[in-house]
């Protein structure tokens, strides 16, 4: 009977062995189960360094070597948040606007009511100019496209000098000195407000984006009084300068270029010696667009 007894006890013991074993076996089952469905999926390793595409910066010098002038230019790549430049401490040094300020003028002009739309006409004050398109009565639209000075001194002594400070102060333009109120219609042309190409890019990008003081229907006067290209493909906004109290004079081009569902603000200077230097700053910055794939299709 002991025997018989010895021998049940020892099956059962075996049974048990068993199922704690088979009980051990599917916890850790389950558990691995679980752990699968629930671990993170791991991103696929990032590329190296030499599998990434190498943006290489293109020689903006050439350009101005083979109009042996001096000059600087900036473009700046919104989208991509990437500068391309050329002559870099250039870009940071100060100088007057010349008449790339009648972009800030125009603003201030329209905001106070001092014109009321982009086509009121002011009376051409009958002294004869050296350039043909200024002698004549004229609009602000006219007037920016042939960078009338007359016309946007006018607008400045109307604005007057408190006022225009105000605007200068609030938008933070350049170095944000207008002078004296006896300065009101040249402090633009022979200093001492002072910007750099650096701060023109900063300028522009407020504006496109519609960041400063000034109402939106302003903004969109102006925006639009600037446009001096317009295809199915792209818009080019932009105003040129020539300060002329230097030596050699300074021609300015600014702007920025909507294309490919980016845009790309440019500032441009260029030592001027004579008249038919002035398409020059213009022609530079289209080659350094065209370096970048843009207005490719434009001979």
């Amino acid at each position: 009977m002991k025997n018989i007894l010895f021998q049940m006890w020892q099956s059962l013991r075996r049974y048990r062995i068993q199922a704690v074993i088979f009980i051990v076996l599917g916890c850790v089952a389950v558990l691995s189960l679980t752990s699968f469905q629930t671990m993170p999926i791991l991103a696929q390793p990032a590329s190296t360094l030499s599998e990434r595409p190498v943006i290489k910066a293109p020689n903006f010098g050439r350009h101005f070597q083979e109009f042996g002038r001096e000059g600087s230019i900036l473009i700046y790549d919104s989208k991509n948040n990437r500068i391309y430049e050329h002559n870099p401490k250039r870009n940071a040094t100060a100088i007057a606007p010349a008449s790339t300020f009648k972009i800030f003028n125009a603003l201030v002009a329209l905001e106070t009511g001092v014109v009321p739309n982009d086509v009121a006409v002011l009376t051409w004050d009958g002294i004869h100019r050296d350039i043909d398109a200024w002698n004549h009565d004229t609009n602000l639209r006219q007037a920016f496209k042939d960078s009338t000075v007359w016309f946007y001194q006018v607008l400045a002594r109307k604005a007057g000098y408190e006022r225009m400070q105000q605007f200068i102060n609030k938008v933070g333009y350049g170095n944000r000195q207008i002078g004296t109120a006896a300065d009101i219609d040249h402090f633009w042309l022979q200093q001492p407000l002072q910007i750099t190409p650096q701060e023109q890019i900063k300028f522009l990008q407020r504006l496109y984006q519609g960041d400063l003081p000034f109402s939106q229907r302003t903004i969109n006067l102006v925006k639009d009084i600037m446009v001096r290209e317009q295809t199915p493909d792209y818009t080019l906004r932009a105003k040129t300068g020539w300060l002329t109290n230097t030596k050699p004079n300074v021609g300015w081009f600014v702007g920025y270029l909507e294309q490919n569902k980016n845009v790309y603000f440019f500032a441009t200077t260029l030592d001027m010696y004579k008249p038919e230097d002035a398409p020059v700053r213009i022609e530079i910055t289209r080659r350094s667009l065209k370096d970048l794939g843009l207005l490719a299709h434009i001979n």
